[in-house]
């Protein structure tokens, strides 16, 4: 047996991470533009498995890309993850025993394993540039992009010494097991990988700086990490995740080798992979649309799981109750932007009243209607018009267009195209009885506002009851479709009113 295979078979005895060990998750994304539905799913998941454990949240960040890295990015993720409620326990802004959480500043231990797997002859130099592998591949009729051949894996003493004299720089490869590799997705039941079909990997640059494939299992040796669960893309990986983890134990950095669960593709229109360049890839553009947190929560828990056969709509209280990694469904999961918008309806209804009116309040600054305080007149409106959009808007982003009418000004009203397309031939006639109808009105109510309208416009005039209120609406809102019209203009109060269907009157 070489001194190779003696070192795979030895570091092959790691034991598997013990079922009475507490449940230690990561989520550690690489701070690159904005945060993706994809990546937020798989931090929910890791978030939702540690609650229903009663397990622990690792939140570190893999930065050693600083040609893509950046601080924006980095504390968009903060944002997010915030914005949803996803909290940590160890990690980035909260500390915890394995600082520093982020890679960038990690070197002197990555350096430390780096000199120990060295020592164990875990790892080896290689001196072959890709036109060398790529050349052998070829005079043996390979397939020239099969990537690297083992070829420094073998070398003599003076072969490395001559290397070394030319000036050549060695990048430090880990030697793969000559066996298959076997191990049991929580995700998707046993996987085998077979012996040679994933090349001894490289884990150390030539100029001697860690590459992620090796400071990541690193990280998670060091840190405890008892389930690895990561998206469906880095399944290939997982082979050389064993491996190094296998030299990890030999030389006392790994305790154990945690449990591997792939989630499932987040699949976008036409079944293909949702990519960042989707709009609805982008978790910020749904929050500026108007989505809750707890209704986007919801929709991206069944990306691939459910909480049973029949329910759509739960809580985070029960997704924490229920979820379970094991029972992730393998197949991709399409987001159905419907479906989430749907979901979310459902949640802006299940707000409580003064809730909801408050999470209005920056959507309706954000269109310009109200300012950073809002005057006592304004909050007025919004308490009283908030509950009749409440039921009848799924986006929070809905709701400035369908107020907008009750924070404007009498003469400011604009009327929509589609408003004016509707309008009776005989309009002056109907404003007119209507503002005949209206004026009399002493106590301004919705019921004595719809009487005496019905009487006048329906009754008297004998028009249709479905058609008969569109030119009241379309002069006090400008639009086809508003909010309840009578409730709107007791908002708006009898003065107000009176003076817009006036001034459409015209």
């Amino acid at each position: 047996m070489t001194t190779a295979s003696a070192s795979n078979a030895a570091s092959s005895a790691i034991p598997a991470v013990n079922a009475e060990t507490p449940v230690r998750v990561r989520f550690c994304p690489s701070p690159t533009g904005t945060p993706h539905v994809g990546l937020i799913r798989t931090a929910l998941f890791n978030w939702a498995y540690a609650r229903h454990t009663g397990g622990k949240l690792i939140f570190r960040i893999e930065d050693t890309d600083s040609a893509r890295d950046s601080e924006e990015s980095y504390h968009q993720l903060l944002d997010a993850l915030k914005w949803l409620g996803i909290n940590w326990d160890e990690g980035v802004e909260v500390g915890g025993p394995h600082e520093p959480y982020r890679q960038s500043q990690r070197g002197d231990i990555y350096q430390d394993v780096i000199a120990k797997l060295k020592a164990g002859g875990h790892v080896y130099e290689s001196y072959s540039t890709p036109d060398e592998i790529e050349a052998r591949h070829k005079a043996a009729g390979r397939d020239p992009k099969l990537g690297y051949d083992g070829f420094d894996r073998h070398l003599t003493d003076e072969q490395l010494a001559q290397f070394k004299a030319e000036g050549r720089e060695a990048v430090l490869r880990l030697r793969m097991p000559d066996e298959d590799l076997t191990f049991t997705d929580l995700v998707r039941g046993e996987i085998t990988f077979k012996a040679g079909s994933v090349p001894d990997f490289a884990v150390v640059r030539a100029n001697g700086a860690p590459l992620y494939t090796l400071v990541n299992p690193v990280d998670d040796a060091l840190m405890g990490i008892t389930h690895v669960l990561r998206g469906e893309d880095l399944l290939s990986s997982t082979p050389r995740q064993i491996a190094l983890y296998r030299a990890l134990y030999a030389i006392g950095v790994a305790e154990y080798m945690p449990e591997f669960g792939h989630l499932p593709y987040v699949m976008g229109q036409g079944n293909k992979k949702l990519s960042k360049r989707d709009p609805e890839s982008s978790l910020f553009l749904h929050r500026e649309r108007g989505f809750i947190p707890e209704g986007l929560l919801n929709y991206l828990s069944l990306l691939g799981w459910s909480l049973s056969a029949d329910e759509d709509i739960f809580t985070v209280e029960q997704l924490v109750a229920n979820f379970d990694i094991h029972d992730v469904l393998g197949n991709p999961a399409r987001f159905d932007i419907k479906k989430a918008e749907a979901i979310n309806g459902t949640h802006v209804r299940m707000l409580a009243a003064e809730d909801f009116k408050e999470r209005l309040v920056p959507y309706l600054r954000a269109a310009g209607f109200v300012g950073e305080i809002l005057t006592p007149r304004q909050e007025e409106i919004l308490a009283e018009a908030a509950p009749l959009v409440q039921e009848r808007i799924t986006l929070l982003g809905e709701a400035p267009e369908m107020l907008a009418f009750l924070f404007k000004a009498d003469d400011a009203i604009d009327v929509a195209d589609d408003a004016r397309k509707g309008l009776p031939a005989n309009l002056e006639e109907v404003l007119d009885a209507a503002l005949a109808a209206l004026a009399p009105i002493e106590e301004w109510t919705a019921e004595n506002i719809q009487s005496a309208l019905k009487q006048a416009l329906v009754e008297d005039l004998g028009i249709k009851p479905r058609a008969a209120f569109g030119p009241v609406r379309t002069a006090i809102s400008g639009r086809r479709i508003s909010p309840p019209l009578f409730e709107s203009m007791v908002i708006l109060g009898k003065d107000s009113s009176l003076a817009r269907v006036r001034a459409f009157r015209g």
